[in-house]
């Protein structure tokens, strides 16, 4: 009964005929190969080395479609069944290269390996599947050639992407999300855990109230984010300064905006004054530190400079706020 709710729209792998079998295998290695074509697309820009290793792995991809094709026509004609990996339960799924971006050098390396390691666990149980001496041949043989892929992409690596190419591509990905990421996040907390800190403070100073200093903090914290979000994503577009997508700029910096700002906010959702400020404080001075590390740990800014800019900057105004709120 419950199948009328939950139709089955899918078929063991078991209870495919040879021929199904053969056209999954084509539709597979037609899909592959344009999956690695798309990642080489992808890094082409900034990694064209390692883009024609994929480039290559796709070319590999085509001859097997071509071999099992000319199988197909063989012992079953030109008409290829429509069968695809979603049709079969359980047969590994892949993910077009738009839901796997932003196409970093070692993701798209570790998902490449992951096909491999796929297709070969496919080409075995097909091959033991199989009745026909040629088409288990013909299995066994791309069995053996999705396992030796690794292999193979290593001596393409070795042959695109030298030692010191690799290096200068890995500096490339680092610096890209730093650009992306890094940079706007930084100032988005930067932002959010400085420039909060005298309305949050004066409001607590001046009225004692936890409650309306929590809502000024919210307040300050969620619209500082908005407009830090925003200004991140109208400044540059990213085409020429290479800083990468503005709206993964703009979530990072809004994002990291308002975490700020709250870091020292949420306390005050704590009735007694004086506990929800100590515990503000506390928090204020690990945000004011965690600044400082992210700049040493991603920006290479020397420590004494680091927490110089921020540890001061952040008193500065910590201070402010205190003396406006006690006026």
């Amino acid at each position: 009964m419950l199948h009328r709710f939950f139709p089955n729209t899918r078929r063991d792998f078991s209870s495919l005929t040879e021929q199904e079998v053969l056209a999954l295998a084509i539709s597979s290695e037609e899909d592959d190969a344009r999956i690695y074509l798309a990642y080489a697309d992808g890094l082409r820009e900034e990694f064209p080395q390692s883009a024609k290793i994929f480039e290559e792995m796709a070319e590999e991809e085509t001859e097997h479609r071509a071999q099992l094709i000319e199988l197909h026509k063989k012992r079953f004609g030109d008409r290829i069944p429509l069968i695809r990996r979603e049709h079969v339960r359980g047969y590994y799924e892949r993910k077009p290269d738009w839901l796997v971006r932003p196409l970093g050098i070692e993701k798209v390396r570790r998902q490449a390996a992951e096909m491999e390691a796929q297709a070969h666990r496919f080409y075995v149980k097909a091959a033991q599947q199989s009745e026909d001496a040629d088409t288990r041949k013909l299995l066994g043989e791309l069995a053996l050639a999705e396992s030796g892929h690794k292999t193979a992409a290593e001596d393409l690596e070795r042959k695109h992407v030298p030692e010191d190419v690799r290096e200068l591509e890995d500096k490339t990905e680092r610096r890209q999300f730093i650009l992306t990421y890094i940079q706007p996040g930084l100032a988005g907390l930067m932002d959010g855990s400085v420039s909060t800190l005298a309305p949050i403070f004066a409001t607590a100073f001046a009225t004692q109230d936890t409650w309306t200093t929590f809502l000024v903090g919210l307040a300050a914290s969620v619209g500082a984010g908005i407009s830090m979000g925003f200004t991140e994503v109208a400044s540059d577009d990213g085409v020429i300064s290479g800083r990468g997508s503005p709206i993964k700029r703009g979530l990072a910096t809004g994002i990291m905006t308002t975490v700020g700002g709250l870091g020292h906010a949420l306390p005050y959702l704590i009735p007694h004054f004086w506990t929800a400020t100590i515990i503000a404080m506390i928090i204020v001075v690990v945000e004011l530190w965690a600044i400082a590390w992210i700049q040493k740990r991603w920006m290479e800014t020397p420590w004494s400079r680091a927490i110089f800019q921020v540890v001061l900057g952040g008193a500065l105004v910590f201070a402010a706020g205190m003396l406006i709120g006690n006026a």
